[in-house]
C-alpha cells in the first residue's frame, strides 16, 4: 500500500491545503510503506482578523477552513417444490418399513413407526424424525423461525385452531440421521412453496455492530482473513491510527463539512473513529465503515474543494489550527488515493443475472440441477431453478462455492444430473463461462487413491454440527468422491452427497478422536463408545489412506472469539452475527450469537460463507442479529449443563497412541496424527500429521 510522505524541512502541504496565496505546494510520492503524509514546511503566520470578509477568509485559508462559524444555522440535513428422481428405485426389503416421500423411498434402520406434525409449518411426518426432543419441529429451520419474534404470532393463532399450546422455545436437544432428516426435510420443502414470501429474514433494526462491540470488548476478525471479500487481498496496512477525512457532525454550517479523524479500533470493515482534538475524550467517537463513501484519504477535502471545520466542542481550544494539523499529521498514516477505486474494482463481479449454472439439488444431494443468476448481491448469487415458473425454487450460494459449477460439469466427471422439462433455453440466458468458477487442486489419480467401500470421517452436509462415520460410495472422475454418512442411508443413494478429494470437509480415519471432536457413529450401532478398529472389523472394510487427504493449513489468522458475519448454511440465504468458538487446524466451529451451541457449524477457514464485519452494510445484504435476549435466557440452562458433559467426557476420554492407531486404523501404513490440543490455532503450514520416520 502507497502512502503520501512528508518531511517538514522538504515537502508543501499540497494535499492538505486548497487553493491559497498563503502557501505554496509541490507533491511527491513514495512507494515505502512506512511513508507518511504530505504536511506543509511552510505555513502563513498571519491571523486572520474579524473584519475580514467570509469569502475572502475562505479563499485564503489553506486548510480549507472556515473561521467564525457561529453564526450560521446548523444542518439538519427459500422455498423450493421437491421434484421427482429420475430415476427408477429398485425394490426393498419387506421387512423393513419404508417411507415414501415426494418419489422417494427410503428405509428406516430402527424400525421405529409413528407420525408427528410440526408445530411451525404444518408438515406431517415420520415422528423420529423430527428434531425436537418433543418431536415438535421437522428441521432446523422451523425450530428456528419458532423462536422468532417476527414468527410467534402467527404460531399461536395456527395452534389455538388446532387446539395445541405452544411452548416458549423448540430446542434442538438430539441429532437425527440423515435418512430422517431427507425426509422430512424434503416434505418440509414442499410445504414452504406457499410460505415463501411470509418467511422474511428477520430485520436488522435496532442492532448494531460498534454499540455490540463497545459493549463486549469483543474482537472482529480481520479483513485480510477473507480472501474471497471485497479488499481481502488489498487491505494493506489500514490500522489502529490511520488518519481519514470524515463528516463533521458536529457544527452548526448549512452545508456540509469535514474534519480529519483517526482509527481508535477495528473491527473488519468498520472503524470507531475519534476527531482529531479530541485527545482522550471519547464523547463523540463514532462507528463507519471504512469502505463507505464518506471516508477519505487525507488531502481529499483539498483536491475535491471541500472544507475543513473544526467540531464545535472543541474550537475553543486552540487558536492556529492549521499548527495543530500540521504537528498532528506528521508522521502519520492515511489511506492510499485510490482506496475508493480499489473498493469499486473490488465490488465488481464477474456472474451476472440470466447466467446458466448446474448446482446442488438441495432436494436430492446426489444430483445436480440446472438454474439460472437471478441475482448477484456482494459476491452471493440467488440461483432460480430452471423449471421453477414462479422463480420461488432458489438457493443461495457464493460465487466460488463448491456447489456451482459450469453447464457440462456433471456429464464429465460421472456426477448424476436432473435433466430439465425445458427443451431450449429461454430467451436471454446464456451459459456462464467455466473460467468463471473456482478452481479445485489438480490431483494424481494413477497410483494409490481412493476406492469404493473405504471409511473415512466427513462433515454432514444437512447437519454441519456433525462429524460422521461416512464411507465412499462411488469414485468420480477429477479427483470428486461420492460420499454416504453410514447407518443413515437413503436405499437409492439419494443422499449421497459429492465432496472433492481435496475438500476440507473429509478427514482420515481417527481425526475426531485425536482432535478430541465428538464422531457421530452410524445409526443404531450399538457398541458404544465408539472404537474404529473395532467397527473396521465388523465392518469388513478398510480406511482410506491418511496421505490421500489435504493436510495443508494456511496461515489464516483467526482465533478463539473473534466475531465475523457468517452464512447459516442450513438456510444459506441468512447471514448471520458469529463467533469463532474452536479452531481445529483449518476447521473453524462457528457458533452464532444467541442460539444454542446445536446450530453451531463446521466451517473452513476459507469458505466463502464467512465474511469480515460490515459486510452486510457495505454490499447491501441484510445481517440477522443475534437472538432476542429472552431467548438467549432460556437456552443458558440446557447449554450450560451440555458443556459441562462435553468437558466431562473429554476429560475421561482415553487417547490412544500413535502406536495404537498405526496398528489400528491404518493397517500397517507409516503415518500416524499429530497429537495436540483441541483447539489448536494453527496458522502455519503444518500438517494434520506426521510421517513416523522407519
Amino acid at each position: 500500500m502507497n502512502y503520501w510522505h512528508c518531511s517538514q524541512n522538504t515537502v508543501s502541504m499540497a494535499t492538505l491545503c486548497s487553493t491559497s496565496a498563503l502557501a505554496r505546494t509541490h507533491v511527491r510520492t513514495q512507494t515505502n510503506n512506512s511513508s507518511c503524509i504530505v504536511l506543509a514546511n511552510r505555513i502563513s503566520d498571519s491571523i486572520q482578523t474579524e473584519h475580514t470578509s467570509r469569502a475572502e477568509r475562505k479563499r485564503r485559508d489553506s486548510f480549507g477552513m472556515f473561521d467564525g462559524y457561529d453564526s450560521c444555522s446548523e444542518d439538519t440535513s427459500s422455498s423450493s417444490s421437491s421434484d421427482e428422481s429420475e430415476e427408477e428405485v429398485a425394490p426393498l426389503q419387506s421387512s423393513l418399513p419404508i417411507i415414501k416421500n415426494n418419489g422417494q423411498v427410503y428405509t428406516y434402520p430402527d424400525g421405529k413407526s409413528g407420525m408427528a406434525t410440526c408445530e411451525m409449518c404444518g408438515m406431517v411426518g415420520v415422528r423420529d424424525a423430527f428434531y425436537s426432543k418433543t418431536k415438535r419441529f421437522c428441521s432446523v429451520s422451523c425450530s428456528r423461525s419458532y423462536s422468532s419474534n417476527s414468527k410467534k404470532a402467527s404460531i399461536l393463532a395456527r395452534l389455538q385452531v388446532a387446539g395445541k399450546p405452544p411452548t416458549k422455545k423448540a430446542k434442538v436437544l438430539q441429532k437425527q440421521p440423515l435418512v430422517a432428516k431427507l425426509a422430512a426435510y424434503a416434505q418440509y420443502q414442499a410445504t414452504l412453496q406457499n410460505q415463501a414470501k411470509t418467511k422474511a429474514a428477520v430485520p436488522v433494526e435496532g442492532f448494531s455492530w460498534g454499540n455490540y462491540i463497545n459493549s463486549n470488548s469483543f474482537t472482529a476478525a480481520p479483513v485480510t482473513c477473507f480472501k474471497h471479500a471485497p479488499m481481502g487481498t488489498c487491505w494493506g496496512d489500514i490500522s489502529e491510527g490511520v488518519r481519514v477525512e470524515v463528516p463533521n457532525t458536529d457544527c452548526s454550517l448549512p452545508t456540509k463539512v469535514f474534519w480529519i479523524a483517526g482509527i481508535v479500533k477495528l473491527a473488519g470493515y468498520n472503524a470507531l473513529l475519534r476527531y482529531e482534538g479530541f485527545e482522550n475524550d471519547s464523547s463523540l467517537d463514532f462507528w463507519c465503515n471504512v469502505c463507505g463513501s464518506d471516508i477519505h484519504p487525507v488531502g481529499w477535502c483539498a483536491t475535491s474543494g471541500k472544507p475543513l471545520v473544526p467540531p464545535r466542542t472543541i474550537q475553543h481550544k486552540y487558536t492556529n489550527w492549521k499548527a495543530f494539523l500540521v504537528k498532528r499529521l506528521t508522521g502519520a498514516k492515511t489511506l492510499p488515493p485510490d482506496f475508493s477505486q480499489k473498493v469499486s474494482e473490488s465490488m465488481q463481479y464477474p456472474f451476472k443475472t440470466s447466467m446458466r449454472v448446474e448446482v446442488v439439488d438441495k432436494t436430492h444431494l446426489c444430483r445436480t440441477r440446472v438454474a439460472v443468476v437471478e441475482s448477484v448481491i456482494g459476491g452471493r448469487l440467488r440461483l432460480v431453478y430452471e423449471e421453477s415458473e414462479d422463480k420461488t425454487d432458489d438457493f443461495w450460494c457464493h460465487m466460488y462455492s463448491p456447489l456451482i459449477h459450469h453447464i457440462g460439469w456433471s456429464r464429465s466427471i460421472g456426477h448424476r444430473f436432473k435433466r430439465s422439462d425445458i427443451t431450449k433455453k429461454q430467451d436471454g440466458h446464456f451459459d456462464a463461462p467455466p473460467h468463471l468458477f473456482m478452481k479445485v487442486k489438480e490431483v494424481d489419480t494413477a497410483g494409490e487413491w481412493f476406492k469404493e467401500g473405504m471409511k473415512l470421517e466427513a462433515i454432514d452436509p444437512l447437519n454441519l454440527s456433525a462429524i460422521c462415520v461416512a464411507t465412499i460410495r462411488k469414485v468420480l472422475a477429477d479427483g470428486y468422491l461420492m460420499i454416504g454418512i453410514d447407518g443413515s442411508e437413503a436405499a437409492d443413494g439419494s443422499d449421497w452427497f459429492c465432496y472433492h478429494a481435496t475438500s476440507p470437509s473429509i478427514f482420515p480415519v481417527g481425526f475426531c478422536e485425536i482432535n478430541m471432536i465428538e464422531l457421530t457413529p452410524p445409526r443404531g450401532y450399538a457398541k458404544l463408545p465408539f472404537k474404529w478398529f473395532d467397527y473396521l472389523r465388523e465392518t469388513d472394510s478398510i480406511a482410506a489412506p491418511v496421505k490421500l487427504f489435504n493436510k495443508e493449513v494456511p496461515n489464516h489468522g483467526f482465533h478463539v472469539g473473534m466475531k465475523l458475519e457468517a452464512v447459516d448454511l442450513m438456510e444459506p440465504r441468512l447471514v448471520c452475527v458469529a463467533t469463532v468458538t474452536r479452531i481445529i487446524h483449518r476447521l473453524l466451529r462457528i457458533h452464532f450469537d444467541g442460539w444454542e451451541d446445536e446450530y453451531d457449524q463446521w466451517v473452513d477457514c476459507e469458505s466463502p460463507d464467512l465474511y469480515p464485519v460490515g459486510w452486510c452494510q457495505l454490499t447491501g445484504y441484510q445481517l440477522q442479529p443475534p437472538a432476542p435476549q429472552s431467548s438467549r435466557d432460556s437456552q443458558s440452562s440446557s447449554s450450560k449443563q451440555k458443556k459441562k458433559a462435553k468437558s466431562q467426557q473429554y476429560k475421561g476420554h482415553k487417547k490412544m497412541t500413535s502406536l495404537q492407531l498405526k496398528e489400528e486404523l491404518l493397517d500397517g501404513e507409516e503415518y500416524s496424527f499429530l497429537q495436540g490440543a483441541s483447539d489448536q490455532e494453527s496458522n502455519g503450514s503444518a500438517s494434520y500429521y506426521i510421517k513416523q520416520e522407519p
